[in-house]
């Protein structure tokens, strides 16, 4: 009955939600009663049927949605990543590069770009706390030998003038969508003009790892240009994406509540030996912490070697 009710509210609106949401609890207090405090067979059974036949027609209708490529999305995500892979070399197109000057104001850009898996060579692992200490937006961004950087991210895939909301993200709201994205747009956004708490942390992994994982992002965004999927906050995230990508290269990866509470997903890595070893998490996390970096005058001038300077593992060739 509650999941019904919250299913209803984020999907209808808000009058039409509130009399639907009404209607189903009381239905379902009444059937509850009936079964519960007696009554004849023949009214006990009524109840019993009526309950099953709110349940099927809340399933038929739960089964009804479908997600969608086909909607006026917000201009951050109005554009789905296309690859090309051919050998060594990697296509890109629809590389979102924007620059934002506050969470509202942006200068758009779309980019093709060409890079070659063979200068592979880093990859960091991003996140960004939004919400308190226990979730985060989880994000890997990949390095070259040639100094570029490339950041996968999976998000919500808003409409224009929709906002994310963590609840309706286990109602079928949103849409997902893999975003590919320059570090002085993606990261910085959060640093910056959202004023998000950012940390980055060096991913322990080898060339080949490194090329598994970079190509396993490309085909969950062809899978999502293929068949559109919904986003779940439970199932179906930026966390659980990883974990899914990185079982490829280790498959004994064991299941933990830090890739629900994704704000301690970082110290999950740390566990399993990812991240830059010899330091204890709290001097990789202290030392990660990009936000005043971020804001030093003269950052944005290159923004990926700023936020850098100083984190464990990363030789300091990258950032001076």
């Amino acid at each position: 009955m509650a999941w019904s009710v919250l299913a209803l509210w984020f999907h209808l609106p808000r009058l039409p939600a509130l009399a639907a949401g009404a209607a189903c609890a009381l239905a379902g207090m009444a059937v509850l009663v009936v079964l519960w405090r007696g009554g004849g067979t023949c009214r006990k059974a009524g109840a019993a049927v009526a309950g099953v036949v709110a349940v099927v027609a809340m399933a038929a209708w739960w089964q009804s949605l479908a997600p969608s490529h086909g909607r006026d999305w917000a201009d951050d995500v109005a554009r789905l990543l296309d690859a090309d892979v051919r050998g060594d070399v990697v296509t890109l197109r629809n590389v979102r590069n924007f620059d934002w000057e506050s969470e509202t104001r942006y200068t758009p850009r779309w980019e093709t770009r060409q890079y070659d898996l063979r200068q592979l060579a880093t990859a960091d692992l991003v996140m960004s706390y939004w919400m308190g200490p226990h979730i985060a937006h989880t994000l890997v961004s990949f390095g070259f030998t040639d100094g570029r950087r490339l950041v996968f991210s999976l998000e919500i895939r808003k409409e224009r003038q929709e906002t994310f909301s963590a609840l309706g993200g286990f109602f079928r709201s949103f849409e997902a969508v893999l975003i590919a994205a320059d570090e002085h747009d993606i990261v910085r956004t959060r640093s910056n003009a959202r004023g998000e708490q950012v940390y980055l942390y060096r991913l322990r992994a080898t060339p080949a790892q490194l090329r598994t994982v970079f190509l396993a992002y490309l085909a969950e965004a062809a899978r999502l240009q293929r068949a559109p999927a919904f986003y779940n906050t439970l199932t179906s995230n930026c966390t659980t994406i990883l974990y899914d990508l990185a079982r490829q290269v280790a498959p004994d990866l064991p299941l933990d509540y830090r890739l629900l509470a994704s704000g301690h997903f970082a110290e999950y890595a740390y566990d399993h030996g990812a991240l830059a070893p010899g330091y204890p998490f709290g001097e990789l996390q202290r030392r990660g912490h990009i936000n005043g970096r971020a804001h030093q005058p003269g950052a944005d001038a290159d923004f990926s070697r700023a936020i850098r300077a100083g984190v464990p593992g990363i030789p300091a060739r990258e950032w001076r």
